[in-house]
């Protein structure tokens, strides 16, 4: 370091005194003390800020030539070969960069800025600038230090005064103090230790400040604990640029611009694997490669790891490796390679956890679905729900939870880390207590929630105690698609503990809520099994119903009307032994539904007429109600589309008739297939205007409901009816509508309008 100082030092003595400059006169001319210009020339003082050199070049008057020459002599001086411990300069190896595309192009937006508010030369540092500071967060293992360092090395030339990387040792049992950092930051820079023992550990904040303060300089503050070790480390005045790593978050610190880090995306994980283990070897078996990234859970240093391991052992496929990962309870002794371990990473923040949050973490393995709401959570532990939010927000903290909106979610390899420490610190009795726990609370709250919709039942009764807001029936909805996996979950185990009661009680709660939730894909498993189970009790009219709505689940749901066929002759069997004529006259009902599906219009009337005739018997006017829909389906489906629109008109007139006795949730989904019937009926009779206005109605029911999946097939009917009446604008509007909905709509649907997109462009 010595060596660059004297140099600037007998650079500035030359200048000096070729200009006939005494070293009061340049003091005098440039405003630096007449010992500040002395100790710069002995080379007894740190190389100067570049104001100061900007300064001495304005009292000696430099041509442009020479006051870059001051300034790179300068910059020299800069970059000492002495690095304190804990201090590094930006290293290598991190060539093999691979993504963080949005994160690199905001770090070089903000390191512009800083470098354009940055005083220019011979401005003598007028304004108050004010350094950037970039809080890069995540869990362990997903490339915060190598983000920082790789951003670093791209953006050196906007830091000309230099660049640091300092390790905090956040993870440590006993991490440095601020203090200790300031002073290794001090002497990295290097400020003489007569400065640093004359100013007393007292003044080193002061001389921190101010050496941050006149340099352009980049400092990665890497692997920090908390706010309180950070927060002194923050300069308040600069032109440089502050980059901290750190497994938390770090919410405390303000006026920061906060970038967390999760796992890389598909394209990018395997763009990665594919750079450490050669192009050649990862495109030989692509689908491999595809396995491994999944099974790494794209987490960057799971990543690394697994391509460690297969570049040196150039005898292994791509696929060994991958069948390895997919044991899972042997995917993180897996992911080892050397001295680097994926579990070894996890270790580190489990350590520092609150008993309650370290509790909390092992037991979230226990969630069969990818998140899992507070609530729920709640249940696992046996917290009150306000106590369980606050462990839950300690771990999002801490980097080992992830969040999305009010749904708390563990990384794969993280809900691997937490099983294997569940089962070697509580066993296997506490873990099934919790998950026994979670799952009753689970179904209990799914039948609350699902007789929203379900008549005589609706908002949940005055004595139920939940902590779950149930108040209206879209709360309800939102609860039972968002915990639908986890549910799930709990109903196939009650079927496989034989709790058959359980079953069908849940099947039969959600029967009505099917309708808002029809190609969520797992209906027919639910009301299959809920057949099964009512089977095992010896009921045949609980057999019978539960059939009748698997029937309704195959024919559509599942478009797959040769099954429901004979899950609808299977369920009159069971009404008929039970003697109940509801069940028999819904089994006609689906199977008139199944011989229209099949075209065969004349059984489908015949089976129609008879479930009419035994819904007025039975007393059943939502049925009565599903027969004269049924039947003005089976009139458009012999092209007798006039005969149709009076049939949809009719019930219409018959549900106003009925008034109260039917249940709203029935008429609203009535109402919109009357008016989506007759927006097809007119279509087919070219009759294009009011086909246009009943399906916008019948659209405007969809989205008042939150019914997607209906909402999507009849987009396809509006598309259809536009196109034939020449408004192809609003037909590709209404086309492009439909694939926007997301996952809930009609696979079916998203299909015939992508085809009729395309059609359209070729056309």
């Amino acid at each position: 370091m010595a060596g660059g100082q004297e140099a600037f030092g007998a650079l500035l003595r030359e200048l000096r005194i070729a200009r006939s400059l005494t070293i009061e006169g340049l003091s005098e001319a440039s405003g630096v003390s007449v010992r500040g210009v002395g100790d710069l020339e002995r080379g007894r003082r740190a190389a100067p800020q570049r104001r100061t050199v900007a300064a001495l070049a304005d009292g000696l008057g430099l041509d442009e030539a020479e006051r870059e020459r001051l300034l790179a002599s300068a910059r020299s001086g800069r970059s000492p070969a002495y690095r304190p411990a804990g201090v590094r300069a930006f290293p290598r190896g991190v060539d093999d960069f691979v993504g963080r595309a949005r994160e690199l192009e905001r770090l070089t937006e903000l390191a512009e800025r800083t470098a354009a508010r940055a005083p220019s030369h011979g401005s003598g540092g007028g304004g108050t600038a004010h350094p950037v500071v970039v809080a890069v967060s995540g869990p362990p293992g997903t490339g915060k230090t190598t983000l920082a360092l790789h951003a670093g090395r791209r953006l050196a030339d906007r830091f000309p005064d230099g660049q640091l990387v300092l390790d905090l040792r956040g993870t440590d049992e006993s991490p440095p103090a601020p203090a200790e950092l300031l002073l290794l930051v001090l002497k990295a820079f290097g400020v003489p230790d007569r400065d640093l023992a004359k100013a007393g550990p007292e003044g080193h904040p002061g001389l921190y400040r101010q050496l941050l303060a006149e340099r352009r300089s980049l400092l990665v503050l890497d692997n920090a604990r908390d706010e309180a070790q950070v927060r002194p480390l923050l300069p308040g005045t600069g032109a440089g640029m502050v980059v901290v790593t750190s497994r938390r978050m770090l919410t405390g610190l303000e006026s920061v611009h906060r970038m967390p880090l999760g796992e890389l995306g598909f394209e990018e994980a395997t763009a990665f694997l594919s750079s450490l283990v050669g192009t050649e070897r990862a495109a030989a078996d692509p689908a491999a490669l595809a396995d491994v990234a999944r099974r790494c859970g794209r987490l960057p240093l799971a990543l690394r790891v697994a391509g460690n391991w297969l570049a040196t052992r150039t005898g292994w496929t791509v696929r060994r490796l991958a069948d390895r990962l997919a044991l899972e309870e042997r995917r993180l002794d897996v992911l080892s390679a050397g001295d680097v371990r994926v579990a070894a990473a996890f270790d580190l923040s489990y350590r520092q956890l609150t008993p309650p949050a370290a509790r909390m973490f092992r037991r979230l393995s226990l969630v069969p679905g990818p998140d899992v709401s507070a609530a729920c959570a709640a249940r696992l532990t046996g917290q009150e729900l306000f106590d369980a939010e606050d462990t839950l927000e300690e771990l999002v903290e801490t980097g080992l939870l992830g969040t999305d909106r009010d749904r708390y979610r563990l990384h794969d390899l993280l809900c691997l880390y937490a099983r294997a420490r569940l089962a070697a610190e509580e066993g296997a009795a506490k873990a099934d207590g919790a998950r026994a726990s979670m799952y009753r609370w689970l179904l209990e709250t799914a039948v609350v929630a699902g007789r929203w919709y379900e008549p005589d039942h609706g908002a949940p009764p005055a004595s139920w105690q939940g902590t779950v807001d149930l108040s209206s029936a879209d709360r309800a909805r939102a609860w039972l698609q968002a915990e639908g996996t986890n549910w799930l979950a709990a109903l196939r185990a009650a079927a496989a503990a034989g709790e058959h009661t359980t079953v069908v009680e849940v099947a039969e709660s959600l029967h009505w809520f099917s309708d808002q939730w029809i190609f969520w894909g797992h209906w027919h498993e639910i009301f299959d099994t809920a057949a099964r189970s009512a089977r095992a009790l010896g009921d045949p009219l609980l057999e019978a119903t539960q059939l009748n709505y698997h029937a309704w689940s195959l024919l559509l749901c599942e478009g797959r009307p040769r099954d429901g066929l004979v899950r609808s002759e299977q369920a009159l069997a069971a009404a008929e032994r039970s003697g109940d004529l509801e069940q028999q006259a819904w089994a006609h009902h689906y199977t008139a539904w199944a011989h229209r599906l099949l075209d065969r219009p004349e059984r489908g009337v015949a089976h129609n007429e008879r479930a009419a005739l035994l819904f007025e018997a039975a007393g059943d006017l939502h049925g009565l109600l599903q027969c004269m829909h049924t039947r003005a389906l089976l009139l458009g489906g012999q092209d007798r589309h006039e005969e149709a629109i009076v049939a949809y008109r009719s019930m219409l007139t018959w549900l106003e008739e009925a008034g109260a006795g039917i249940e709203p949730h029935a008429a609203g989904m009535t109402r919109l297939g009357v008016h989506g019937g007759i927006g097809t009926s007119c279509t087919r009779l070219g009759r294009w205007d009011e086909a246009v206005s009943h399906l916008r109605i019948a659209l405007d029911l969809c989205r008042a409901g939150g019914n997607t999946a209906l909402e999507s097939r009849h987009l396809i009917h509006l598309g259809e009816a536009l196109l034939a009446a020449g408004r192809t604008a609003e037909a590709r509007e209404a086309l492009a509508g439909c694939l926007a909905l997301g996952p809930d709509a009609d696979p079916r649907c998203v299909a015939e309008a992508r085809e009729r997109l395309a059609r359209l462009d070729t056309d």
